[in-house]
């Protein structure tokens, strides 16, 4: 199972906003992960956290892009966190060889055609809305079977579009649009996602359903989450804290 290390170069993600946001010390945390085992950094530039502000894509690029050149540059490999297919574009061509879209698709009608025309990965996510109304989407009836339908409709249009099958990674989008009760009730029923026959994305880390008042206080939690995925057919485990997350998608 891989691990995915979470670079925000942001001044407001829930869990390491402002952090890594000059970019200097974006570079430095980037590299630390991957010294700490992490196989992807995943660089973002916008906060995708409930009740988030959107930046513009000019922010978003400047914000991200000498940050994915620099680490390319040192041979990491690279995802570009990013809704948009202006973003995901510069990132490719900066040394990124994934793009990792929240939005599945379905918050930029140029996404699907960009990324067929890169032909890079692609990490499709399960999404209703933006960050400012997510949280009042949270509604399902059986919450397994509806995401799945749901992305389903992406995946068929981002085939349609000339994304290549074998280039493409789902992600149930834990958190997004889902409240405590679905976040489990998905990781417990995981199998029948995997069932798809892709590989799968799981972004639990440091979430709110974990328990614990701060972030920093959910990360034991994580890396349990992270231990008890590791024979369930996981493509990957997109996580902050690199080094016991590695430690225990490898136990």
């Amino acid at each position: 199972m891989l691990v995915m290390g979470i670079l925000n170069v942001t001044p407001d993600s829930f869990a390491d906003g402002g952090l890594h946001f000059d970019q200097a010390q974006a570079v430095a945390h980037g590299i630390a992960m991957a010294k700490d085992g992490a196989d992807i950094i995943d660089v973002g530039g916008e906060s995708t956290r409930p009740g988030a502000d959107r930046v513009s894509a000019e922010e978003e690029q400047a914000r991200i892009i000498p940050v994915i050149r620099e680490l390319a540059s040192r041979a990491i490999v690279i995802s570009v966190d990013t809704m948009r297919a202006s973003t995901a574009k510069f990132a490719i061509e900066a040394g990124a060889t994934f793009v990792n879209d929240v939005s599945g698709g379905a918050a930029d009608p140029e996404m699907f055609s960009t990324v067929a025309a890169l032909d890079c990965r692609y990490i499709l996510m399960h999404w209703r809305g933006h960050s400012k109304d997510m949280n009042s989407k949270a509604f399902y009836n059986d919450v397994v079977s509806e995401v799945i339908d749901e992305v389903s409709v992406q995946l068929r249009k981002a085939i349609s579009a000339g994304i290549k099958r074998e280039k493409i990674i789902l992600d149930p989008g834990i958190g997004f649009a889902k409240d405590a009760d679905h976040n489990w009730e998905f990781l417990n029923r995981i199998d029948e996602f995997t069932a798809l026959g892709y590989p799968v994305l799981i972004g639990h880390s440091r979430k709110r359903f974990l328990g614990g008042d701060k972030p920093e206080d959910r990360e034991e939690a994580t890396v349990e989450v992270t231990r008890s995925l590791v024979d369930k057919g996981i493509w990957g485990v997109r996580v902050h804290g690199v080094k016991a997350n590695v430690k225990a998608a490898h136990s």
